[in-house]
């Protein structure tokens, strides 16, 4: 096993342990900043050293899966990190970004499904055209966050949930799906498998629905104006505080 291996490895752990705490933790503690954090630099990592070996490898897909990766924690730590809300260079180029890798997906899949034997390297056809649409969705996002110019607080939040939450997905679902080969005979195939990586989605449409209704709560709520500004409290956050990556 090769040390960029054991890098790529060791970093996708870190993710894993640390995504699943930022999901857990409350939002805008100190507990779920140092797991966001954490979070951040390892999924970078690990999707840049798993470019690096596919690209030597020659799996076409997987390299152009792990920039995507790459794009959507990226961008998801800016919109948090970020408090004002408001588009610039760096939205114009994530949209650029996110139309190529759509696009590269796409042309990829079209490929696999002309190829002899429905792959294109070691990827069917049919593992690219998600992707694809996600990368659409996300150029979709950028461009109506330019198009608006400026987001307001439940939109930055809805924007950062749904990035990190497909990136932590694709991380749980490469690794518990997608690496059973290197699990033990008795632990292949088992549906528990399945577990991790659809319990972030389903994580994720909790939060994008509590962030969706934040405002008809907040009236309820004693003492508390249902204003875009408090849209971070209501989802667990300190008022003044960015929303951790």
């Amino acid at each position: 096993m090769s040390v960029l291996t054991l890098v790529h490895i060791a970093f996708g752990s870190a993710a894993l342990l640390s995504g699943a705490g930022a999901m857990a933790f409350r939002k805008g503690g100190r507990l779920h900043a140092r797991a966001g954090t954490v979070f951040f630099a390892a999924m970078l990592a690990m999707a840049s050293t798993g470019s690096v070996m596919a690209a030597v490898r020659v799996e076409r897909g997987t390299m152009v899966i792990g920039i995507l990766t790459s794009y959507l924690v990226v961008t998801s730590w800016w919109t948090a990190r970020h408090r004002d809300g408001r588009a610039g260079r760096f939205e114009l180029l994530s949209l650029g970004a996110a139309l190529a890798c759509a696009a590269i997906m796409a042309m990829f899949g079209a490929m696999a499904l002309n190829s002899a034997n429905g792959r294109l390297d070691s990827l069917p056809a049919a593992a690219h055209f998600p992707f694809a649409v996600v990368m659409l969705i996300a150029a979709v996002g950028d461009l109506n966050f330019l198009l608006r110019r400026t987001l307001n607080g439940r939109q930055r939040v809805a924007r950062h949930v749904w990035r990190m939450s497909v990136a932590l997905f694709i991380a749980a679902a490469s690794f518990f799906l997608g690496q059973q080969d290197e699990f033990s005979p008795a632990l292949k195939g088992l549906p528990i498998w399945f577990v991790p990586p659809f319990a972030t989605l389903i994580l994720m449409v909790f939060w994008l629905l509590r962030v969706r209704f934040a405002r008809a709560w907040a009236w309820a709520a004693p003492r508390r104006r249902a204003d875009p500004a408090r849209v971070a409290t209501v989802v667990g956050a300190s008022p003044g505080a960015a929303l951790p990556a």
